[in-house]
């Protein structure tokens, strides 16, 4: 292994559009913690909370590398690791408060990996982890439920990352009936073939929308597009509803969300490794995700694969996601 690598990073908060909002690079290999991984990367997926570090974030004139979610091969391990070993083919999403995965090596915590499908590509693989945990946490740690918990699931946003996963989540391992929302013909037969029981195009109103399929409301909802849609959420939630949300608008204003005592739940999986660093919870998530992926349970949601990993196209997927009309994931593989 050579002392350096190339990386993706930006040193200013530039229009996308600027070709110096990610360039290319090259920085020293890092050398792993106790409890690090130093993984070769072999595929990214791009997020929009890369999108929203890089336009948020300002690193002063110093390089920032991002990236999260990623696929690799373990290459060098610190030395109370005790869950992989060099060879290891692995997947995880990272931590904010670490560089990013845009790497030919990245260091990560143990804690928050997990090994790869055994029945997919690296690119494939790179599609999963961080909407996956999103999508766990979202169901099974904010809601609470269970194989058996019954009622009605609304996904706003289900053709997006996430929401891919959340559809594929609450039919594998609850008994919710699943509403997706989705408004082009290629998106509602994406949540359509991911599980969703039914389909509803939310621009002309969620509403209205939603309750034509469930006339007496919904008890759970998830989504990622809040602002300006509060009072829809309540009237579609039924009483002692519950709400989880992955945005963050401005000047949120929950008080239609009261007289129907609906809970508002934020989810944000960076939450575990910035505060709860030896939790092994997303790790376990990983590795039970493995293998619900290599038993045909779940699938990938790989839709967009640009090329290799370099800042040329790691521009058009960050371009690709600031449109928020993105079906699945967009993967970069290979340096």
């Amino acid at each position: 292994m050579t002392d350096s690598m190339q990386v993706v990073g930006y040193r200013r908060n530039l229009p996308i559009d600027n070709p110096e909002s990610l360039v290319d690079a090259e920085i020293s290999v890092p050398a792993p913690g106790p409890h690090d991984l130093l993984v070769r990367i072999e595929a990214v997926s791009v997020n929009p909370v890369d999108v929203k570090v890089r336009a948020g974030v300002d690193p002063g004139g110093e390089l920032k590398v991002l990236g999260y979610d990623a696929a690799g091969t373990v290459s060098a391990v610190g030395p109370s690791v005790t869950r992989f070993r060099v060879g290891d083919e692995v997947y995880y999403a990272g931590s904010i408060a670490r560089p990013g995965t845009n790497a030919q090596f990245h260091l990560v915590d143990e804690h928050i990996v997990g090994h790869k499908p055994a029945s997919l590509t690296h690119a494939e693989a790179a599609a999963l982890p961080l909407t996956t945990i999103t999508a766990w946490e979202t169901l099974f740690d904010r809601f609470a439920l269970t194989k058996d918990s019954t009622g009605t699931l609304l996904v706003v946003g289900a053709a997006g990352g996430v929401g891919s996963m959340i559809v594929q989540l609450a039919r594998a391992l609850t008994s919710l009936t699943v509403i997706g929302t989705a408004s082009r013909p290629e998106t509602r037969q994406w949540v359509t073939d991911l599980g969703a029981h039914h389909v509803v195009d939310h621009h002309a109103g969620l509403a209205d929308a939603v309750l034509e399929v469930a006339p007496d409301g919904v008890d759970y909802l998830f989504t990622a597009f809040s602002d300006g849609q509060v009072e829809q959420f309540a009237r579609v939630l039924r009483p002692n509803g519950q709400i989880t949300a992955i945005d963050d608008p401005e000047g949120l204003d929950l008080l239609p969300l009261k007289s129907k005592s609906i809970t508002w739940h934020w989810e944000f999986m960076f939450t575990r490794p910035l505060f709860l660093p030896t939790d092994p919870t997303q790790h376990e998530i990983l590795e039970e995700t493995a293998r619900l992926v290599d038993d045909g349970t779940l699938r990938t949601t790989l839709t967009n694969q640009l090329g290799p990993i370099n800042a040329a196209n790691l521009r058009q997927a960050h371009e690709l996601i600031e449109t928020s009309a993105t079906m699945g994931k967009i993967v970069l593989a290979g340096f």
